[in-house]
């Protein structure tokens, strides 16, 4: 089990190493409609009749994301400005879960839901996990607890799949629909997206990797008390 929760490590520094890599690559390739990505999102949003989510710029590097709350989109530094072929592939697919938000897809509505949950529970399960690691001689129910609040997690982590490559999807198909991209573009924005729904899932193994290792601590105390 350590074995495998390292190698999953390791592939995940590798997928992360290899997205960044794929994103620099096609940053570098201007994209033929001479659209920056805050202007990619806005056509996207407009097309799909969304006139109250808004478009702001945000600080970092693939810091883009959707947020349902308030209904923005938020463009790291880099994609809002730049008319490239992965500025565009990322504008689109957060623009797609303001579409997935719009149609009430059912699964962002499932994660959402959960949302509340994770982060009232996410500051003491770890600590609960730790308190019954030790205490298993005596006691399981403290690790029995931080399993169960752990398989949340896991649960989450493999909900986000289906909505991540959803919203690629809806990108992919509105980019072609809406000719702001050429054949070597979507390609380009295609894989720049495969790579980055990569990260989800081995976000996803990783979870429940990791879920398996506890429930194995937990199965072996319980053989001895």
């Amino acid at each position: 089990m350590y074995f495998l929760l390292i190698l999953l490590m390791l592939v995940s520094f590798g997928i992360q190493w290899r997205l960044r890599s794929k994103f620099k690559q096609y940053a570098q390739v201007g994209l033929h409609a001479n659209l920056t990505g805050a202007q990619i999102a806005e056509l996207m949003l407009a097309d799909h009749g969304i006139t109250d989510v808004r478009i702001i710029s945000t600080d970092g590097s693939l810091t883009d994301h959707y947020n349902p709350t308030d209904k923005t989109v938020n463009l790291s530094e880099g994609v809002y400005a730049e008319r490239s072929a992965a500025a565009a592939a990322i504008a689109a697919h957060e623009c797609g879960h303001a579409v997935q938000h719009a149609t009430a897809y059912s699964m962002l509505q499932f994660r959402s839901a959960m949302v509340p949950a994770l982060s009232a529970v996410s500051t003491y399960m770890p600590w609960i996990l730790l308190a019954g690691v030790f205490m298993i001689n005596r006691s399981l129910i403290p690790l029995g607890v931080g399993i169960a609040l752990f398989s949340l997690t896991t649960l989450f982590s493999f909900v986000t799949l289906p909505v991540e490559f959803d919203a690629s999807r809806r990108a992919l198909a509105w980019m072609d629909k809406r000719g702001v991209v050429t054949t070597q573009e979507h390609a380009m924005a295609k894989d720049a997206l495969w790579w980055a729904a990569m990260t989800y899932v081995v976000a996803a193994i990783s979870s429940l990797a990791t879920l398996l290792y506890y429930v194995s601590i937990f199965m072996s105390g319980s053989r001895r008390n």
